[in-house]
């Protein structure tokens, strides 16, 4: 036994009593530092795999410690299985078992040699072959049955098939079956559908490991009452866990709900003012307060307050008084409440930003549309469309001084007559040729009468010509 002294000198510090396992089935032994307890090895806890544990006699009396491996009696044959506990504290746990007195109790043959470990080792190394083999066997057979794990024994004489089935399930042609095609002893164990979970393990809606995979050895019924004692959704998708059945964890805060229930006035109360009748709607158990509402159906005119004022309009509507309000002093106490100014409680914190910003996008894009629109009526009325519009281009296009040819008159090297043409048809051909927005709202480019692309430009030198 390890043993540390403390900085002060006055004790020791026990590490015997913690020992290498799973998780799911460790047992602390708080007996290890009593003076004797290392020489008890009458009885040995052994521990084999799926959760399985045994108590075997130390008949050779062997020197065990936690950790060692073992040979121990089997029927037929032996198993191999590892020691995690020693002493005075396994017969406390034969009784928290319910191990009967006269039990038949086997014993500890030997610790393992090199010649049992190589066959150990071979019979594992088939178990997933054979459960592979033997799911589509019971397949074959119309089994409404799963075969989740299959556990051979240590000397590969004997397979222990784990299966989970909802209805009862006739195996026997089935042992048939599997006796003959792996040529082994057959027993067949049910589990049901948490243990099934348990043994695969994975993460909850929690964030953490499941609780039948790290702590939980016994399972007790979760019945839809301790989702109703806390007000929860009877959503079947989110009570349910990954054995598809109630999630355990409803039920380890029903007692503080219901305690705190007895707190709260009876849902069928209705309490009477001066005004209205309030039936009650919803409430906050472990807060303390209740919403009631003028209508019974559906929420209307809500008002939210504090059980003792609840209590205080029942009794004042028992002697037949009825308040102005039904909220005088729960009001006073919100208004003294903290707000949270950063909203950090909110879970649509995000989604308002990006809706401004959304927001501030569909102004862009209906602006310049708007402007879209007004430019062939502007060039309708005889005025230049590019001389309101010169103050939105505030790109490149606005810092070119260059002077542009006027739109109305005629190139120098075309006749009179088809630039009148032009001219009389030039509304049409620029409301037709109207460019379209980029994607920040701006007019990169323009079409001129000759049907060539030109930037927009600075078109005071129209007025001046």
């Amino acid at each position: 036994m390890d043993d540390f002294k403390l900085k002060n000198g006055s004790g020791r510090l026990c590490c015997g009593g913690c020992g290498r396992q799973n998780n799911k089935l460790n047992t602390y032994d708080w007996l290890a530092d009593i003076p004797g307890n290392a020489e008890e090895q009458d009885m040995v806890e052994v521990q084999f795999k799926n959760t399985r544990k045994g108590y075997y006699k130390n008949s050779n009396g062997l020197h065990l410690e936690k950790g060692d491996i073992v040979a121990v009696e089997a029927s037929p044959g032996h198993d191999i299985g590892t020691v995690t506990l020693t002493g005075r504290l396994v017969p406390l746990q034969m009784r928290k078992a319910n191990m009967k007195p006269d039990a038949e109790i086997r014993r500890i043959y030997r610790k393992v040699k090199p010649v049992d470990m190589e066959k150990y080792e071979e019979a594992k190394s088939r178990e997933h072959d054979t459960m592979i083999r033997s799911r589509k066997i019971a397949e074959s057979l119309g089994l409404q049955m799963k075969i989740g794990d299959v556990e051979y024994q240590g000397d590969g004489n004997k397979a222990i098939f784990y299966y989970i089935a909802d209805e009862r399930v006739d195996f026997r042609q089935l042992i048939k079956v599997l006796a003959e095609t792996f040529r082994v002893r057959i027993e067949m164990k049910q589990i049901g559908a948490r243990q099934e979970a348990g043994r695969i393990g994975g993460i909850g809606p929690c964030g953490r490991e499941l609780c039948c995979a790290t702590w939980m050895t016994n399972f007790v019924s979760v019945s839809t009452s301790a989702a109703r004692f806390q007000d929860i959704s009877l959503n079947p998708q989110k009570l349910a866990g990954q054995c598809a059945k109630l999630k355990c964890c409803l039920n380890y805060e029903v007692d503080a709900y219901v305690e705190c229930q007895k707190r709260l006035p009876s849902k069928e109360i209705t309490l009477e003012t001066l005004d209205n009748m309030y039936y009650y709607f919803k409430a906050d158990i472990l807060k303390g307060t209740i919403t009631y509402s003028t209508d019974k159906s559906f929420l209307a005119n809500e008002v939210t307050i504090s059980a003792r004022r609840a209590f205080e309009v029942l009794n004042m509507n028992k002697r037949g008084e009825k308040p102005e309000k039904l909220d005088d002093e729960f009001s006073g106490r919100e208004s003294q409440r903290s707000k949270d100014l950063l909203e950090q409680e909110s879970l649509t914190r995000f989604d308002k930003t990006k809706g401004g910003k959304n927001r501030k996008k569909k102004q862009k894009g209906q602006a310049s549309q708007n402007n879209a629109s007004a430019a062939p009526v502007e060039a309708g009325n005889g005025q230049t469309p590019d001389a309101p519009k010169e103050k939105e281009n505030k790109g490149p296009q606005g810092r070119n001084n260059r002077p542009q040819r006027p739109k109305g008159n005629p190139a120098p090297a075309v006749p009179q007559a088809p630039a009148a043409e032009n001219a009389g048809n030039a509304p049409q051909a620029k409301a037709g040729q109207e460019p379209r927005p980029n994607r920040n709202g701006r007019r990169n480019f323009r079409r001129n009468n000759e049907g060539n692309k030109r930037p927009e430009r600075n078109t005071n030198t129209d007025v001046q010509a």
